[in-house]
């Protein structure tokens, strides 16, 4: 009688089946586990939508800031000085404010509408619109205020070239790495801009 070898139970247990044919060629390599786990989530058409929906959200926003980072920096406008008149609750948090603002250059005082993040009786420097509607504060507290958005985007999209390299046939690590560090360091300068932003908005 044939005694049963033994552990070869648990050696089939352990290492899988093997890749070798019956007659003692070899099968090839073993599938990678990664690229079968990678396959699982969206197809092509749904990555390419979310990329685009993910970064048009958040490219978008940035060049449309310019106008109010150039009129805080005093680019553009009239520099002068604002005075809040008076706030309307709009609900949710929102309000509706305005005010008065007297050029720098000595001309006569304007009606206009002011920040919605002061508070009446608040006077600071500003610097009217070129169509003298509006009148935003001016100096590094302005420039930071409007620089809130643009540092938002840019942390929103650290992670995207790392999502688009995940999903890519012909990625490394090391690019894999590589992203995920640089989506980290824009996350935090994205972070810092924001939190600054909002220190700046709430100074006195």
């Amino acid at each position: 009688m044939r005694k049963r070898r033994r552990g070869g139970t648990s050696r089939l247990r352990r290492y899988g089946p093997s890749h070798t044919r019956p007659n003692g060629e070899d099968a090839g390599p073993r599938p990678a586990l990664g690229t079968a786990s990678r396959g699982r989530g969206p197809g092509r058409i749904g990555r390419a939508l979310i990329v685009l929906m993910w970064a048009g959200a958040f490219l978008v926003p940035i060049p449309l800031s310019v106008p109010s980072i150039l009129l805080a920096a005093g680019a553009v406008g009239t520099r002068g000085t604002l005075t809040v008149d008076a706030c309307v609750s709009l609900g949710r948090g929102r309000y509706d404010c305005e005010g008065t603002f007297v050029p720098g250059d000595g001309g006569p005082a304007i009606p206009v509408s002011a920040p919605p993040d002061l508070e009446a009786g608040d006077t600071v420097a500003a610097q009217l619109t070129p169509e003298g509607e509006r009148a935003a504060v001016a100096g590094p507290r302005g420039v930071l205020t409007a620089l809130i958005l643009p540092f938002l985007c840019v942390g929103a999209l650290g992670f995207l070239p790392y999502v688009v390299l995940y999903w890519s046939s012909r990625v490394t690590r090391r690019h894999l790495r590589a992203a995920a560090l640089g989506g980290g360091v824009l996350t935090a300068v994205g972070l810092a801009g924001v939190t600054t932003g909002l220190i700046a908005i709430y100074s006195v």
